[in-house]
């Protein structure tokens, strides 16, 4: 280890509080939360955290020199504090909406208790599902901080009008909207019944939006004021009032905007390193044009699994980052005891992408693991018969067998007496359309598959394993990899708010060990190692 320093500072202090040895070096410069010397005595480097500083004085002797020294570094200066004030929390971390239910209740509540933001993922649920997550979520946090995601549904816009329905019945402050292609009505009227103007006349925003995106042209429109035409006619319907549509022409339909790299579920694969740098100036080009009060912040996810990776997206200038893959084999997570144990062995290349069941038709696809299930390859055999034929009664009748021999496991005409006790009760419009759109019925058919098999794996179906469907980017692996040697390893050990302080503190510490290289300094790589240990006291702070 060595190191220079141009200004000539010397230390003060007892000498028992300086470690020259290795594990005690390590230990000094992992205590982030206080300042960390680096010191020269009889030509020995040592690090300390006390004492006092104080420059040369003439003709002083046995003075112990200062080479280098760094102040310390909560994990509250990452990211932007705004982030933390705007949304009652104590660092840039949040963890996102896992649909069905796999970013659960106990996930948001967890993290919620050591103030820290998650999302509830209401993705699939039924209203009642919904509404029984958010009587148990507010009742465990009165106060905060959590937040409920918002779907885009295209194929059924009626859920995503009903979920809107109960998050301003039950007064939802925070929603996380994702999987969006262009606004709708619901996502408008959320933002806009929010607004009002406080005592000193200015715009209060009751309902916040952090939007989930990784498109220019889809961040354009959450940067953006409503659109014109869709509150006037939320006006006309009594559902805003005027003053909230005027409010509405003033400030973005998001307060925040999450840029998603390559990510599990729902993802376009981008690399985070062209993706962010384009839509923060997206965000300066929109911000210079309409001069909000509050910028809107630009946040990361995808592929954030490790200290190096949250590191990476605060110094790109990132506002806050948000974990989600990771997540999902922690203990609180809403999902079966054999895909967390499959998720904890995934390595970065297992994964692939397979369609979509919620956009099948629209040959969207979404990030899977491929490790341990034949779900990918069944799906997309699925959508490439759907792409060659016109109807179910078109497909060869070997590949008919095959379908319902191996991936089925029953009768395509029993699979669709299914499906029509399912539309019935959920979107009875559906039927009448299949009716006479044979297409459509086959579509219909096939996405009976790709909706069970996430149900599958989330509720532990015994003998359809080979056939879950499991969200995950390639973060799961990066993860893996990172805690291989630590406690964390055992899925048993996985606490969402153990992963979230070990990511903080961990960029926190390869932060200050960046500080002191570019100071000058030069050591081994065993101290640029950070191995998550278990918390002492089972909590984060």
């Amino acid at each position: 280890m060595s190191g220079h320093n141009s200004h000539k500072l010397y230390w003060q202090g007892s000498l028992d509080l300086v470690s020259f040895d290795e594990a005690g070096i390590k230990t000094k410069l992992l205590n982030i939360d206080k300042p960390c010397h680096i010191l020269r005595l009889k030509g020995c480097i040592g690090v300390t955290n006390e004492g006092y500083l104080y420059q040369s004085e003439p003709n002083a002797r046995k003075q112990i020199e200062v080479l280098i020294s760094v102040p310390p570094l909560a994990i509250q200066q990452l990211g932007d504090r705004t982030f933390l004030d705007f949304h009652g929390v104590k660092c840039a971390y949040a963890s996102g909406s896992m649909a069905g239910g796999i970013a659960s209740e106990e996930l948001v509540i967890a993290l919620g208790k050591q103030s820290i933001l998650s999302s509830f993922g209401a993705g699939g649920l039924s209203p009642s599902r919904l509404e029984t997550a958010i009587h148990r979520i507010q009742q465990a946090l009165p106060k905060g901080p959590f937040a409920f995601n918002l779907i885009h549904s295209p194929s059924e816009p009626a859920i995503e009008s009903a979920a809107v329905d109960l998050y301003l019945k039950y007064g939802i402050r925070t929603i996380e909207a994702s999987a969006f292609l262009d606004l709708t009505p619901n996502i408008v009227y959320y933002r806009a019944a929010g607004l009002n103007l406080n005592a000193a006349n200015q715009i209060e925003i009751k309902n916040k939006v952090i939007a989930k995106i990784s498109r220019t042209e889809v961040a354009t429109k959450f940067l953006q004021p409503a659109p014109k035409e869709i509150l006037r006619q939320l006006v006309e319907q009594g559902l805003i009032t005027q003053l909230q549509a005027i409010l509405a022409a003033k400030v973005p339909i998001a307060d925040d905007i999450t840029v998603e790299a390559d990510s599990g579920g729902h993802t376009d694969n981008r690399p985070l390193v062209c993706l962010l740098p384009s839509m923060l100036e997206l965000r300066d080009e929109i911000q210079s044009k309409y001069c909000y009060v509050k910028p809107v912040r630009v946040g990361v996810a995808g592929g954030i699994a490790t200290p190096q990776s949250a590191l990476a997206a605060f110094m790109m200038g990132a506002a806050y980052v948000v974990t989600g893959s990771i997540n999902q084999s922690c203990l609180e997570a809403g999902t079966s005891e054999y895909t967390k144990q499959l998720l904890a062995q995934a390595e970065m290349a297992d994964v692939m992408m397979a369609p979509a069941a919620d956009m099948f038709e629209m040959g969207i696809k979404l990030q899977v693991l491929k490790r341990g299930t034949l779900f990918p390859i069944r799906a997309q055999k699925l959508f490439d018969l759907y792409k060659s034929y016109d109807a179910i009664e078109d497909i060869p009748m070997y590949e008919r067998e095959k379908l319902e021999k191996q991936i089925f496991r029953s009768s395509l005409e029993s699979i669709w007496e299914e499906t029509l006790a399912y539309l019935s009760k959920r979107n009875p419009e559906k039927i009448s359309k299949a009716a006479n759109n044979p297409k459509l019925k086959m579509a219909l058919i096939f996405r009976w598959y790709l909706g069970l098999s996430s149900r599958w794996s989330i509720l532990g179906e015994k003998g359809r394993e080979i056939d879950y469907q499991i969200w995950c980017g390639p973060a799961m692996g990066a993860f893996n990899n990172w805690v291989k040697s630590s406690y964390l390893a055992n899925p048993n050990n996985r606490r969402v708010v153990d992963v979230a302080h070990h990511i903080m503190t961990g960029s926190a510490f390869l932060y200050r060990l960046q500080s002191l290289k570019m100071q000058g300094l030069q050591m081994p790589a065993y101290y640029s190692q950070y191995c998550p240990v278990p918390l002492e006291s089972g909590v984060y702070g």
